[in-house]
């Protein structure tokens, strides 16, 4: 059965059994073979079938607690596949945005929810991963969460600040052993109150954000607390608030001093906006194949209901939105790789305009995302917004995703500040 298992049935076997996640993996890679180089395609297809032999195993029903997944997951490397991770001793392969982008999509036609939180964990784990500097205990965070031992979290957004993410309130004091005491509260993080590492940021003076410092923090020492939020669009998934009371963070675990701090945060902003687009175009490509396929299977006055204008022109519309979307991620993916590849890093200049193509995207495909589920549950009738599929998930979270990472009007403000700056070249 694909999706979750409702309470009631509402949609036939036969219908519900063509909705499978085989069928619908096989949907998505007949649209994407021509765009996908081999061995992108072939991780694709490796990715999705670990998740069907996953889903089948486990008698996944899609209402379990999928945090319990996540050690199985990441022993088979679909935690992140972002680096080699070679510092911790793994050589992922291949790997890169590209692969990331790969991996996001086929963990998402199985599961939405947990694709959100352990995106939260990968973004975690890269602001660590990027500042290490062969610290044991940062090593020991990274391994942990990469293999899925451990989950993440990285604590920015501040009650009552919202997107302004660099005027902070949460305060750290220099102690004369090298160490800071945190005290200060965060608040909407993914995971926040599942999460063994987390990553924080605070401010030695209150609003100022060039003295901002970043803290790699384990959640189980004293002066961390954190307290799960509800949100009814994501009920699997833990978002919390977090205090921090006198907690003391060791000299090994100070990523970034104060004055480095607001630099870690925006180099760390361009890859989750990023990971946020792929998240989006996934969303949108699994709404997409719920419609297509229930659209070629339910009949309406004894035809298909596919073949009616007011089905099939909106669904191919969506769908062509859907693929240029794509087109457009696959692009900037490949050349963050390729910049990757040449250079072993991002050069200054490109990671700066990464900034305002990130928004750019961000913007975007959030938009769509929100839009192609929408109309794609619409489309299907009641069929689109029982629980007996995962429409239901991707209609909660795309109403979330131009909020997280950044509000769609922050991301007008980061984008229009760019024609700004653009006119004073001329």
């Amino acid at each position: 059965m694909s999706g979750k298992k409702g309470k009631v049935q509402c949609i036939d076997n036969e219908i519900l059994e063509k909705l499978s996640l085989t069928n619908r993996n096989k949907f998505l890679n007949y649209n994407l073979m021509s765009f996908l180089d081999s061995i992108h395609l072939q991780f694709l297809k490796g990715a999705q079938k670990f998740f069907e032999n996953f889903e089948k195993a486990n008698y996944i029903t899609h209402n379990e607690d999928f945090y319990e997944w996540m050690p199985e997951i990441g022993n088979n490397g679909y935690i992140s596949r972002l680096y080699k991770y070679e510092d911790i001793d793994l050589n992922y392969e291949p790997h890169g945005m590209t692969t990331e982008f790969m991996k996001i999509l086929a963990m998402d036609f199985f599961d939405p929810q947990l694709t959100m939180a352990i995106e939260a964990t990968t973004v975690s784990l890269n602001s660590i991963l990027l500042h290490h500097d062969d610290f044991k205990i940062r090593l020991k965070a990274i391994k942990e969460l990469v293999t899925g031992k451990k989950i993440g979290c990285i604590c920015i957004t501040e009650p009552e600040r919202g997107s302004d993410a660099v005027n902070m309130q949460t305060t750290c004091e220099k102690q004369d052993d090298g160490s800071f005491l945190l005290n200060g509260e965060k608040i909407y993080q993914t995971n926040g109150s599942k999460a063994d590492w987390a990553v924080i940021y605070a401010v030695t003076e209150k609003n100022k954000g060039n003295t901002m410092a970043q803290f790699l923090v384990d959640t189980s020492w004293d002066g961390w607390t954190a307290e799960r939020i509800n949100i009814p669009w994501t009920p699997r998934m833990h978002l919390s608030k977090e205090y921090f009371v006198n907690l003391k963070i060791p000299p090994e675990c100070v990523l970034g001093k104060p004055g480095e701090g607001r630099s870690h945060l925006f180099e760390g902003l361009n890859l989750e906006r990023l990971f946020i687009v792929c998240l989006n175009t996934a969303e949108a490509w699994n709404a997409i194949t719920h419609a297509v396929i229930y659209a070629n299977m339910r009949k309406q006055f004894d035809k298909e209901i596919l073949k009616y204008q007011g089905v099939g022109f909106p669904l191919s519309d969506l769908w062509a939105q859907t693929t240029s979307l794509t087109l457009a991620t696959l692009n900037i993916c490949k050349m963050i790789d390729d910049k990757m590849e040449q250079l072993g890093t991002l050069p200054k200049d490109f990671n700066l305009a990464l900034g305002t193509t990130a928004s750019q995207l961000k913007f975007l495909s959030a938009k769509l995302s929100e839009r192609v589920v929408y109309e794609c549950a619409n489309l299907m009738g009641g069929a689109g917004v029982c629980d007996n599929t995962l429409m239901h998930d991707l209609l909660g979270i795309s109403r979330l995703q131009e909020i997280g990472g950044g509000t769609r009007q922050v991301q007008s403000y980061i984008m229009s500040s760019a024609l700004r700056q653009l006119f004073k070249l001329l």
